[in-house]
């Protein structure tokens, strides 16, 4: 398991296990377990929780386990299965040999229900999902009782066990726990436990055809593996009473607690499973990996790095209420952690042309270049200068204002690493009117050094050589909603950015990234961070955008501090 980065922090959670244990609970046990249903990607507020359930399990010195909450066939996969593995290991944890699955536990499920209905808290119910609900209640008006409810152990007995023989259609029979049906928590009210249900478990095939729901095998299986702290998000609040109820009836000695905290709204972006998977299905997105979205997967094809996860998790903090955060701080946390170990590099993202008119025109030679101005244990690089060479479109106007230092008629600029060039002349498209070449000259003795005659030369650019440079493709990624909360809209889809991806095909990098790794990640001098993506062939990568340069995040935290 990964070492914190930074010291754990208190909260309200961390302060209820230390009254546990100076209390004696458990016998100074802690253990957690992330419990995700494989019914999908996990995604930035599943890492939320794996970053508090592990952190606190290496904390306290004790387990976490990876448990695959797999009660609804419906939707879950082996596929589903293996991304949660390998993204939970991504994110720097490991369980050890603590992986279990709900589907284990089948039986024994099945044999707590039977233990259920022989102490005369459970009975099989003949009412359709529609009945039930009509006899529900209200938040003001108390339900109805069940007509079946008050069948005897005997009876209810057989029907259960011909259930799982088998004997009746899908809905026409459910399990339900007899509680409370005037109770003021609508989800005491005889809550169904057991349902029909004839779909293909991706583990145990076409052996059951009743499955127990979540709210009952979630609880059992925390007690089964010995869990002390069942910590889960804010919306099982209400459930909590279910889940003490069914712990109480069945399981002697120590038992869990649920504890529930609020989960992570991140601004530009939904979370909840089912709208990405809407996502995925109507192709608004390329898949679950897609670098636009907020899932593990999508994160780390587009650069992001699981220490600057783990510290957006560490930084927010665990809380008692839901709140918006702001996905600059995601951003800010990603560039922090690139800062520091990504390599810098030059890529032309919008080439314009330029010769220099004084250089040999058969001439090259390189240039040592640092591959991190800060770390010079990264070593350098070798970047080839020519006679021609590829500029950003935007670092040369025709007409620049006063505050402008980039390239333009009468002004110089230092080349990066390399020459102070004078522009001279352009050419320009006689149909259009647009730039398509410009001519400068070079000062031979600026190589890496300052004008001999004192000049100052303000602007200093990135550049690629015409002769040597690599063609490769380039994604803009920004963010995947038009608007901060898009989640709080019925019709979320009406709120996705038609902008959300820019692609450039005409890109052009320096040699050294010719064959980039995919998953490598670099600074592109001037222009962001950007990672090497796995449709990258041969001599052409593709890099994705991972974040900008530009801190928005860091500049409202300085607004922030100075008010």
């Amino acid at each position: 398991m990964t070492e914190p980065s930074t010291p754990a922090p208190s909260d309200f959670i961390r302060d209820i296990i230390d009254e546990g244990l100076r209390a004696g609970k458990h016998e100074g046990r802690v253990a957690t377990r992330f419990p995700p249903e494989p019914n999908g990607y996990i995604h930035i507020g599943h890492a939320k929780s794996v970053c508090l359930n592990f952190g606190i399990a290496l904390q306290y010195s004790g387990t976490c386990n990876l448990r695959l909450d797999d009660t609804d066939p419906a939707g879950e996969s082996m596929e589903y299965v293996e991304s949660i593995i390998h993204d939970v290991r991504w994110l720097g944890f490991d369980w050890g040999d603590r992986l279990f699955y709900a589907s284990d536990y089948f039986e024994k499920l099945y044999a707590f229900a039977v233990e259920l209905i022989k102490k005369g808290d459970a009975y099989v119910c003949d009412l359709n999902s529609d009945e039930v609900r009509e006899l529900r209640g209200t938040f003001t008006e108390p339900g109805r009782e069940s007509p079946y409810r008050n069948r005897s152990v005997e009876e209810n007995l057989s029907l259960f066990e011909r259930m799982r023989a088998g004997e009746f259609p899908d809905g026409s029979h459910t399990l339900r726990a007899k509680i409370d049906m005037a109770s003021p928590n609508i989800v005491m009210r005889d809550p169904v436990l057991y349902r029909i249900k004839r779909e293909p478990h991706y583990r145990t095939g076409d052996r059951w055809v009743i499955y127990p729901m979540y709210d009952f095998a979630h609880c059992l299986s925390d007690a089964l593996e010995g869990i002390t702290h069942s910590i889960c998000t804010l919306e099982f609040e209400n459930n909590r009473p279910l889940y003490d109820w069914i712990v109480e009836k069945l399981i002697a000695g120590n038992r869990p607690r649920q504890i529930e905290f609020a989960r992570l709204n991140l601004s530009y972006t939904v979370l909840s499973k089912r709208r990405l998977i809407d996502l995925v299905r109507n192709r608004n997105v390329k898949g679950w990996d897609d670098p636009r979205m907020p899932t593990v997967t999508g994160m780390r094809r587009r650069g992001y790095t699981p220490e600057a996860i783990r510290n957006f998790c560490a930084q927010i903090g665990v809380a008692k209420n839901d709140n918006l955060i702001d996905v600059s701080l995601l951003e800010h946390c990603v560039r922090e952690d690139l800062n520091e170990k990504a390599p810098r590099a030059m890529c032309i993202l919008r080439p314009l042309k330029v010769i220099i008119d004084n250089y040999p025109e058969q001439q090259t030679e390189d240039f040592d270049c640092a591959n991190h101005p800060q770390h010079p244990e990264m070593g350098t690089r070798k970047v080839s200068f020519s006679r021609e060479l590829y500029i950003e479109r935007d670092d040369f106007l025709e007409d620049p204002p006063k505050k402008y230092n980039r390239l333009g008629p009468g002004r110089e600029v230092r080349l990066r690493n390399a020459y102070i060039i004078k522009f001279e002349s352009m050419r320009k498209d006689e149909k259009t009117g647009e730039v398509t070449e410009i001519h400068c000259s070079y000062d031979p003795a600026t190589r890496s050094a300052p004008p001999a005659d004192g000049r100052k030369v303000q602007g200093v650019i990135h550049w690629v050589s015409a002769v040597h440079a690599v063609p490769a493709e380039v994604r803009l990624y920004d963010r995947l909603f038009t608007i901060e909360d898009p989640g709080s809209e019925e019709d979320f889809l009406s709120c996705l950015n038609p902008n959300s991806l820019e692609t450039l095909s005409a890109c052009l990098a320096e040699a050294s990234l010719k064959d980039a790794r995919p998953g490598a990640q670099y600074q592109f001098e001037r222009l962001g961070y950007f990672c090497a993506d796995p449709d990258s062939a041969a001599g052409r990568p593709v890099f994705n955008r991972v974040v900008p340069l530009r801190d928005s995040w860091a500049k409202i935290a300085g607004g922030l501090k100075k008010g």
